[in-house]
């Protein structure tokens, strides 16, 4: 029997999913519903399994965890990508570590509607309509406001495409952006300093690295106009984080829209979860029905190819 453990499945939804009848053989499969937390309580819950399926980075499988994990054979991350895999460490004891695909649009269409919900104050006016209130802001034009896209890989250009239907004038900066790349999208590229000093929205679509860990942090807020917005659909630990908090108390931006956060689930007493001036979501950029398809249909599917003895998707 192939026992299968199916982690951080929080709307306990993975399972309409997933068809496990595809893999050969008999199999066991539990799903866990609740954040398993530390390595202590990971090591513990994961013992007997023979394979993992984790989402996205949401649990840590650093060298110490899977050597406390003797059964262990294959390891499914959902994408392609997952900076919370030591991949050397699972190599060398022998751990598979396969991917799946995913789904490009689900985080950019998040991002405009935490753009659309933070300029158009929808969350605050959304309780005041439940509180007997009619109008109690004014909301800010997109049309000839500046967007500034902070990283513009396969996201960030998808993101800078639908500005540009808004009427947006976009800029575009990150460390290695070249004013080729900007124009293949039809966008500028600025300098740094410029970008935050004069977008009305600042998105963040960077990848999680030691280069962009902290990398936006008092220099660039203290440059953003009072009236702008700061947008992270990436990574929380890309903005430092007390900067943004204490920018966000002194009134010295607009709104901060923050999808991604340094600890995930946001811990109930965490200060965002009262900072004034935020719209905050979940960690929902890929949360969809077309991304979940996607997501655990391959997991399956790296399962069963594994077991078969014909692994793939394999991350190296």
């Amino acid at each position: 029997m192939t026992r299968i453990a199916v982690l951080d499945d929080y709307q306990s939804v993975a399972a309409d999913f997933c068809d496990w009848s595809r893999v050969p053989g008999e199999v066991d499969v539990v799903e866990f519903h609740e954040h398993l937390g530390n390595e202590d309580a990971v090591a513990a819950a994961l013992q007997d399994f023979d394979v993992v399926v984790a989402m996205r980075e949401r649990t840590e499988f650093r060298r110490g965890l899977l050597e406390r994990l003797p059964n262990l054979k294959l390891l499914v991350t959902t994408g392609m990508r997952n900076k919370s895999i030591d991949v050397e460490a699972a190599a060398e004891r022998g751990i598979t570590v396969c991917g799946t695909g995913s789904n490009a649009t689900a985080t950019v269409e998040l991002t405009w509607a935490l753009i659309l919900a933070a300029v158009r104050h929808v969350p605050r006016e959304d309780a005041g309509m439940r509180a007997g209130e009619w109008q109690q802001t004014i909301g800010t034009d997109l049309a000839g406001a500046r967007l500034g896209v902070i990283g513009l890989g396969r996201l960030g250009s998808r993101v800078a495409t639908i500005g540009q239907a808004f009427g947006m004038d976009v800029v575009a900066w990150s460390q290695n952006l070249t004013d080729e790349r900007a124009a293949e999208v039809g966008v500028r590229r600025v300098e740094r300093d410029e970008l935050f000093a004069t977008a009305d929205v600042a998105t963040i679509h960077l990848l999680l690295s030691k280069r962009t860990r902290g990398l936006i942090g008092s220099a660039d807020l203290a440059l953003m106009m009072h009236t702008a917005v700061l947008v992270n659909t990436s990574r929380g630990p890309i903005v430092q984080q007390q900067p943004l908090l204490d920018a966000l108390a002194e009134d010295r931006i607009a709104c901060a829209a923050i999808d991604v956060y340094d600890e995930e689930p946001l811990p109930a007493d965490h200060p965002l979860r009262t900072s004034p001036r935020t719209v905050l979501t979940p960690h929902l950029g890929y949360v969809t029905r077309g991304t979940y398809e996607v997501f655990y249909g391959e997991a399956v599917e790296d399962v069963a190819a594994f077991v078969a003895g014909e692994p793939i998707r394999v991350l190296g």
